[in-house]
């Protein structure tokens, strides 16, 4: 391995430094962390800004309203301005027409494109065929979405009282509703352990030579 710059180690140590403190929190809150948490947020916070400023402000406002005269761009220009209102305590009811006017529009975006590209791709998954002659693999597979499907549903249906067939139908459900959580826990987990494979990796190699060619 090539031999490491000043910089080269000083950015090897520091992240080192930065990875370390935040895993110190595992045997107590500590200065350490505490340092390492406000500066990552400091960093977030300021990429942020940054990335809203050239991607929201720059691109979609101020280089259409300049380059290609689209003046009417003033108006959502307007109620974001009226949204630092809300810093005025005085005049901190102005800011709520922009923030009604974003809750609308938001909810009624998403709303949209929850229902595309949510709920009715998920309908159309739970109409499967029930012919035997795709096999039997794909019958019973198709088969337990129908029963976990149903029997999901019935397990939140509160307007009639789980007894009897609706009873044990809606313990199927939460059998399903746990398996389903706990597929998406272990999804979770498997993504932190990338993560902290790629962290010990790095301490490892990089700032392992990095201290091999220091000393």
């Amino acid at each position: 391995m090539e031999s490491f710059s000043f910089l080269e180690h000083f950015q090897i140590w520091l992240k080192a430094y930065l990875i370390l403190s935040l895993f110190s929190f595992m045997y107590k809150d500590n200065k350490f962390y505490k340092l390492s948490e406000h500066v990552f947020a400091g960093l977030s916070a300021g990429y942020y800004v940054g990335l809203i400023w050239q991607t929201v402000i720059i691109q979609q406002l101020v280089n259409p309203m300049f380059d290609k005269g689209e003046w009417w761009l003033i108006f959502p220009g307007l109620l974001g301005l009226l949204m630092f209102a809300r810093m005025i305590p005085k005049w901190s009811w102005i800011s709520r027409t922009s923030l009604a006017f974003y809750m609308g529009s938001t909810a009624g975006i998403y709303l949209i494109q929850t229902l595309h590209g949510f709920i009715l791709p998920q309908v159309l998954s739970t109409m499967v065929s029930l012919d035997p002659s795709n096999g039997f693999a794909a019958t019973l597979l198709a088969l337990i979405i129908v029963i976990g499907v149903i029997s999901t549903l019935i397990y939140f249906y509160f307007s009639k009282e789980h007894t009897g067939f609706m009873g044990v139908t809606a313990r199927v459900g939460i059998w399903f509703i746990m398996i389903s959580f706990g597929a998406h826990f272990g999804y979770t987990v498997m993504g932190r352990i990338s993560l902290l494979i790629g962290r010990v990796q790095f301490l490892v190699y990089d700032w392992g030579e990095s201290i091999r060619q220091i000393f």
